[in-house]
């Protein structure tokens, strides 16, 4: 296992000095930055000057118990999480310590990967409590609608301004949902051009037979129908930008054209045989793999070239993992303010199972759901029980089919355990194999060859 590289702070406390001993060593070696005490007194004392990730307790000391230590840091100290471990394991002092306030409950013996796995999952709280917090006091970074902190929007905002500082066709690419027109906007409403119109067309709504004229106008008596002549959004473009939505839609004949009016910057308006000028920074955007489309013989070559002169891809809201959380606050602020109810609050299980929820209709969907949450939680607090079915279901799932098996083994045996309190005998019964290859599996992480010594 590598060693942090965030030096997560770890403070110790236990009145055997082997016990300290043995838990330094083991965390100091995994990068953790550690501190020890050998009673609650000192424990507290320390905790007054030394800011704290996470207190690792013994639960019977002599001078005051572990359980005294995890209530004094619950009413004193909202940054600090607490993991409990005891030689004495009941059902009824696992219930009474996580009641007090201890984020995980440790039995002795363990091996060196159960301490390793159960303090990871306590940090892990910690760190979701501190996200919830500072989204909601965040204020959002917008680019001309788009918002995003992560490392992958903040090159994507860098993307659009370099594009907005140019005249060159753009081709946005991403899977629905993920803020396509927000893009063509932001390079609009950045550029030269932004106090001239942008025209947003969706290519894939309009029917083909309609589409030219939608386009480029039609004259008067061009087919049954054309009363008077009428202007196409190039037209209405002209001197700002065009924004051709689901391009990948457009018939073969309809790409010619296009083509044609990149080439040449004019138009033919249907019923006309004379060209009329325009001056129109064209945008495009689709949901599709365009070069798929080409050699499959559906998409033309030479249009795909001429689309595909910059070209920024929008991640999709799964790999945007630090903005899930920002824009779900963001939503929630926004809805509450419009339909009038309080200003919601996430709780820390609910930012998990959004953030594990692999969001298919991407930023699109977390706003339809926010904007149900909104409308439909009671209390100002959205917890795991108001989120849709399908996304409770799914953090079941942990990361879904992105896990390898071995890792889906893993974290079944462990949950086996948790459901026996940690009883090894019938955790491997209910498994369904031997106390010694139950120990075997535990002494070793997916993709792990050699398994770790063990702490007792």
């Amino acid at each position: 296992m590598s060693g942090k590289s965030n030096k997560d702070s770890i403070l110790i406390v236990d009145d055997s000095e082997a016990t300290l001993e043995v838990l330094q060593r083991n965390l100091a070696a995994e990068g953790y930055q550690t501190f020890t005490a050998p009673t609650v007194a000192a424990a507290v004392s320390l905790l007054e000057t030394t800011p704290v990730d996470l207190v690792v307790t013994d639960f019977k000391m002599p001078g005051g118990s572990g359980m005294d230590l995890v209530r004094h840091i619950r009413e004193n100290l909202r940054d600090t999480e607490v993991m409990m471990i005891t030689g004495y394991p009941s059902i009824e002092g696992a219930v009474e310590a996580v009641k007090v306030g201890a984020e995980e409950y440790l039995s002795k013996p363990f091996t060196d990967e159960e301490l390793y796995a159960a303090v990871r999952r306590a940090l892990d709280k910690l760190q979701l409590r501190r996200s919830g917090r500072a989204a909601e006091t965040q204020t959002p970074t917008f680019s001309h609608g788009m918002m995003g902190e992560s490392k992958a929007m903040r090159d994507i905002q860098g993307d659009i301004a370099k594009a907005a500082s140019t005249t060159a066709t753009v081709l946005v690419t991403g899977e629905s949902g993920t803020g396509k027109e927000l893009a063509a906007r932001a390079i609009h409403y950045g550029s030269a051009r932004a106090s001239d119109p942008f025209v947003p067309v969706n290519c894939g709504g309009i029917p083909d037979s309609l589409l030219e004229s939608e386009l480029f106008g039609h004259v008067k008596g061009a087919f049954t129908g054309a009363a008077e002549s009428r202007a196409g959004f190039f037209h209405a473009a002209d001197g700002g930008t065009i924004f051709l939505d689901e391009v990948s839609e457009t018939s073969a004949p309809m790409q010619v054209k296009l083509l044609r009016v990149l080439q040449e910057k004019e138009v033919y308006m249907v019923g006309s045989n004379r060209a009329r000028k325009v001056d129109v920074r064209i945008l495009a955007a689709t949901n599709k793999d365009l070069w798929a489309l080409v050699k499959k013989g559906v998409f033309r070559k030479d249009l795909f070239y001429r689309l595909n002169v910059i070209t920024i891809a929008l991640p999709p809201l799964r790999e945007r993992d630090h903005d899930i959380i920002l824009l779900a606050t963001h939503f929630a602020q926004r809805f509450a303010e419009e339909f009038g109810r309080p200003h919601p609050r996430f709780s820390s299980q609910a930012i998990s199972v959004l953030r594990n929820y692999d969001w298919p209709g991407n930023v699109r969907e977390l706003e339809n759901v926010v904007q149900r949450l909104v409308l439909m939680t009671e209390g100002d607090i959205i917890d795991v029980p108001d989120l849709p079915p399908l996304m409770r279901f799914s953090a079941l799932r942990g990361e879904g089919l992105h896990r390898t098996l071995a890792e889906v083994e893993y974290e079944h045996i462990n949950n086996v355990l948790a459901s026996v309190n940690n009883n090894k005998t019938r955790a491997a019964a209910i498994l369904g194999i031997d106390r010694k290859t139950l120990r075997q599996k535990l002494r070793r992480t997916p993709g792990q060859s050699d398994p770790p010594n063990t702490t007792t």
